[in-house]
């Protein structure tokens, strides 16, 4: 229970790598804060963990918006682990790009992750412990064709993973990314189309598609005391697809 008497928060749990991650830190002890704009999807991750004997709220919240990131940041109170795992991602191709998808990438990836960490992290240098990993992607890793704001929205946030490490590494705050590569969330399925994606899991080295839980997998053990000498890193989680150099 490596997790025991900590509180952790995680943005966009209602669902996906996030759901799978709140899941997984309540069964290490954790007592979790769900968030996400989805009240009932909420409720019942709530009630998945406390089926499962774990501890957790809801908290509902919109990262574009600052008003909602601050009175997140209030109802959560002293926080240990931060997952910044919430994001907007409408694909377009660069010539389909409007400014309402670009503001909403913008807005959530970069500018809500960004003031939410700014508000958790006082209490963590505060208390001189605590650990945020961030969740990014692949595509900010590498050239993927149709997620150019994507890709910067995340890229940026691979930044501050960066920055983040050193400003705060001194005074007792760990951080860390977890880029996923291609893997299964009904969201992601729903925008793509499932006979697409699959084909996307065909081309990874592993000849699948990750699932939620392994990215979660990945995401926990960052924010774990297994990985106390981690900091600045951003982890590929993608079957070996960066590898492949295309």
């Amino acid at each position: 229970m490596q997790f025991e008497n900590q509180t952790a928060l995680v943005t966009g749990s209602t669902s996906g790598i996030g759901r799978e991650t709140a899941l997984l830190l309540a069964e290490q002890g954790a007592s979790v804060i769900v968030s996400g704009r989805n009240t009932l999807k909420g409720a019942e991750t709530v009630a998945a963990i406390e089926a499962v004997g774990g501890k957790a709220r809801f908290v509902a919240a919109d990262l574009s918006d600052l008003a909602s990131v601050h009175r997140l940041a209030g109802e959560s109170g002293n926080v240990d682990v931060l997952v910044n795992n919430a994001g907007a991602y409408p694909f377009a191709p660069t010539l389909e790009q409007g400014l309402p998808a670009f503001d909403a990438l913008v807005d959530t990836n970069v500018r809500g992750t960004f003031f939410l960490t700014q508000a958790v992290v006082a209490g963590m240098v505060e208390r001189a412990a605590g650990s945020v990993v961030n969740v990014t992607t692949i595509a900010g890793l590498s050239g993927v064709g149709g997620t150019a704001v994507y890709g910067a929205s995340k890229a940026a946030v691979d930044s501050f993973t960066r920055t983040w490490a050193v400003e705060f590494g001194g005074r007792g705050v760990r951080f860390n990314a977890v880029a996923p590569g291609h893997t299964r969330t009904d969201n992601v399925v729903d925008m793509i189309g499932e006979d697409d994606f699959e084909a996307l899991g065909a081309r990874v080295p592993l000849a699948r598609l990750a699932s939620a839980r392994e990215i979660a997998q990945a995401v926990v053990f960052l924010a774990s005391p297994q990985a106390s000498y981690i900091t600045g890193v951003t982890l590929a989680v993608d079957g070996g697809f960066m590898a492949l150099g295309v």
